[in-house]
């Protein structure tokens, strides 16, 4: 067939908006190292290892075997909001009325819908560089324009109210936080969200906070932004404290104004969240699985605490110790390599000499991102140790 002759087809302007993940190139050159023989470490996805305990998938079989496939409401399933606001009771202290609660195919869906709420065409909304690359994605998918707000050490890669106040301009809507945060893994200290709430509060905008690996905090018990305000919207996720990531299925809290705009968009976009996926989900807040996360979360936690100085020890700067999630959000600049400050050509040459992948900071934002490299502990303790002991090896040479 001769594809030349076959006529263009007219994309829409928002797909320019929208860049490609950088770091799936280097995934592709690992994947063809693979194939050719050569061990890898990855330790570059985000996503844990882990997968769903055996009373999650225990009560996905049971739902399948009771035919519970069909369409349900699209703000989901009755007893699995409830199960979520108890959750916020046993763990927050908080009393968030089940209906608020709008289950999703995923975060993901659950930031469009917040984001095709919101934001109208020209909104700008306002978040930290680094960020999550998707979260300006969303703001763009709606026709928004993202204002990424340089934050580094000193902010623990966050935005502050003081940032606020000072990018806020005549065409700012709102902002979108995370909070642990992907690429870095800090939180945003509780009294400084309560101040950034407070300050867009008084201009009339929304916070949105994407609080999906507040599960996994390891020196603080987590705050939940909801507790500064019903009108503060918050996305969350089965994918990472829960460890269900194909499943597709999260979260969204909103004030009371807002669930039937939700609904309805969630009625067109998307009919409901997987049925079988909601089902198997109740059992996550059974104390017996509980209990098999919070192992996990210590797992973690044990994971952390060795990477961190190991990586200061080949040379890194790790200049916030993440809090939270499984990411660390490394300087590059000190290291004893030729590409040290060019974490691209590094993660090239750590893939290819070292045979470990790690994702430069160019998928996470404009300001510096050749200083920084982001590390995924959400792989085995004997990988990590193994993945030290390469990258040893190389900045020795």
């Amino acid at each position: 067939m001769n594809h030349a002759s076959e006529p263009l087809v007219r994309l829409a302007s928002r797909v320019n908006a929208i860049e490609p993940f950088y770091v799936m190139e280097l995934m592709k050159e690992a994947q063809a190292l693979e194939r050719a023989g050569r061990d890898v470490i990855h330790m570059s996805i985000g996503e844990p290892d882990f997968t769903a305990p055996e009373p999650v998938t225990r009560a996905a079989a049971d739902a399948l075997t009771r035919g519970v496939t069909q369409y349900t409401n699209a703000l989901g399933i009755t007893p699995l909001r409830e199960a979520i606001a108890r959750h916020y009771r046993d763990v927050f202290g908080l009393n968030i009325e089940p209906e608020r609660i709008v289950v999703t195919a995923g975060a993901s869906a659950a930031l469009l819908l917040a984001c095709m709420a919101l934001v109208d065409h020209g909104d700008e909304v306002l978040m930290p560089d680094p960020c999550y690359p998707c979260n300006r994605h969303f703001v763009s998918a709606a026709d928004g324009k993202p204002v990424l707000i340089p934050s580094g050490p000193a902010e623990r890669f966050q935005l502050t109210a003081e940032q606020v106040e000072a990018y806020w301009g005549p065409a700012t809507r709102g902002v979108l936080l995370a909070s642990p945060s992907n690429p870095t893994g800090t939180s945003i200290e509780p009294a400084e969200l309560r101040r950034i709430v407070d300050t867009v509060r008084t201009r009339g905008g929304f916070t949105i906070v994407d609080e999906i690996y507040q599960g996994l905090s390891y020196d603080a018990k987590p705050v939940s932004a909801l507790s500064f305000g019903e009108d503060v919207v918050t996305v969350n996720s089965f994918s990472k404290y829960f460890n269900m990531t194909g499943w597709r299925l999260g979260w969204l809290v909103v004030p009371r104004s807002m669930i039937a705009a939700v609904e309805k968009l969630s009625q067109n976009l998307f009919i409901c969240a997987s049925a079988l996926a909601q089902h198997a989900a109740l059992a996550c807040f059974e104390p017996a699985t509980i209990a098999i996360y919070e192992a996990r979360r210590l797992e973690f936690k044990r994971r952390r605490d060795y990477i961190v100085p190991a990586l200061r020890s080949l040379g890194f700067g790790v200049p916030v110790v993440p809090d939270g999630a499984f990411y660390v959000y490394a300087d590059t600049t000190t290291v004893r390599h030729p590409a040290a400050g060019d974490s691209d050509a590094l993660t090239h040459s750590m893939l290819h000499d070292a045979g470990v992948v790690l994702v430069p900071g160019a998928d996470f934002g404009f300001h510096a991102p050749e200083r920084y490299i982001r590390l995924s502990y959400a792989t085995a303790f004997s990988k990590l140790e193994e993945a030290v002991q390469r990258l040893g090896s190389l900045f020795s040479r």
